[in-house]
Formats: structure tokens, sequence, C-alpha cells
């Protein structure tokens, strides 16, 4: 085991206090709900789903991954908030999710663990949480098979990010609690690619994720000013 985690004690208390209002989807987790649909589309068609053996990175409550199980993936999804995850166990006993595991533990540890064994790897909202972000980038690609697909999902780091992310989305139209997210710690594209490229992952498209307040509609594109999305490829 690591002697150091990579996680910020305090991230994890803020979503641990949320834990249990991960799956109402008019929680402060709304947006993760409704953004979940156009992600598991987006990975499902670069990388068919169905009948792989896949891995959430800081799957929180579960709600990408019980959906990556419900389209018959084999999943296996990690965090290090015990509460998030006695919530993600207790809806896939509730809702009999098949094909679905949970466990406490860091990707590193279990890269270290498992090394290439997982065809698909997702990390979604997560590295912009972390002290070191790419040292979650190696253990994904670790943990994935040759050729196999890592997906991340990020916040740009720039002057409209912080007015949209922050000020629009947590202090303006209240879709996020205050706090969620910390400007310094945003990545740019340019830095997660570099992440990418050190760790062995080839980066197949990237897409951008946009919302329009007055619909209440998010939409994949190609605007990655703000919430965008990377799709690797391992190496062979």
């Amino acid at each position: 085991m690591n002697n150091t985690v990579n996680a910020d004690p305090a991230e994890l208390a803020k979503f641990s206090d949320l834990a249990h209002r991960w799956w109402d989807i008019e929680s402060e987790f709304r947006p993760l709900h409704m953004i979940n649909p156009l992600r598991l589309e987006w990975i499902n068609s670069l990388c068919a789903v169905s009948g792989a053996r896949a891995l959430d990175v800081g799957c929180g409550g579960g709600i990408l991954a019980d959906s990556m199980a419900r389209r018959g993936a084999d999943v296996l999804g990690i965090d290090l908030s015990t509460k998030a995850l006695r919530v993600a166990q207790l809806h896939a006993l509730e809702a009999q999710t098949p094909h679905i595991t949970y466990r406490e533990v860091s990707a590193e540890d279990l890269a270290a663990e498992m090394p290439g064994s997982f065809d698909v790897v997702t990390c979604m909202e997560m590295l912009e949480h972390v002290p070191d972000p790419s040292s979650v980038v190696k253990a994904c690609a670790a943990l994935v098979k040759p050729g196999g697909w890592v997906f991340f999902s990020t916040i740009n780091r720039n002057p409209k990010s912080f007015l949209l992310a922050i000020v629009g989305a947590e202090y303006i139209l209240n879709m996020l609690p205050r706090g969620t997210h910390e400007y310094a710690k945003m990545i740019r594209p340019s830095e997660l690619a570099g992440y990418c490229r050190q760790s062995g992952l080839d980066l197949r498209q990237t897409s951008g994720m946009q919302y329009n307040p007055i619909t209440k509609r998010y939409w994949m594109s190609a605007d990655t000013d703000v919430n965008y999305l990377f799709a690797t490829q391992k190496s062979l």
C-alpha cells in the first residue's frame, strides 16, 4: 500500500457529507444525472461497453458505473469516500444492478494489484479534486489492457471556466454546492494531454460539454473551454 494516499481529506469530507443525496435527481448531483447519458453514449460510440471489463475511478455514488453495468459491462467502481461507496452498494442492491462491485481503494494501489486488467477505464469529474492528477492518469494507464480505452472528463482552467463553472454554477445558479471546484485545481487540456503522453496513452478524441441554463439542457460539442472529455487508448 502507498504510504501517502493521493486524496485531499477536505475533498473526501465534502462529498461524504452529500453522500446520501447521490441518487436524488433533484439534489446537488442533478448535473451528473443529466450528463450521464451523454457521457455513456460517447464512451460506447468509441468502445463497446457491453461485454467489457470496466473500471470507474472515483465512482462516487455509482451513477456512471451503474449505467455501464446496465449496458452489459462487468464493472468495478472504486473511490476513497466510504459513505459514497455505501450509497453506491445500497443502490446496486435495491436496483438489482447486475455485474457490479465496489471497492474502497486508490487507483494507484489498484494499479499495483491489478495491472492490465480492464478493457475500459473511466475517470470522470475526479482529476480536479486530487492533489496529483498526473498520478491518477498514470494509474489508469497501468490498469487498462494494451489497446484498451481510458476516458477522462474534467474542467478547463481559464477565465471563462472560472465564470461559468464556479461563479455561475455555484454562486448564481446554485447548481452545485459552493466550494465544489477550486480554480487552481482545474486542468488545461494541454496539461492533461501531457499526463496522457507520459503514461503511454494516445489521445484519440476530445469533446466539450455545454449547458444552457434557460433550457436546462446539456449537449456534447467541440467547445472545450469549460467542461471537456478525453478519449485515450493505451499504446500496444
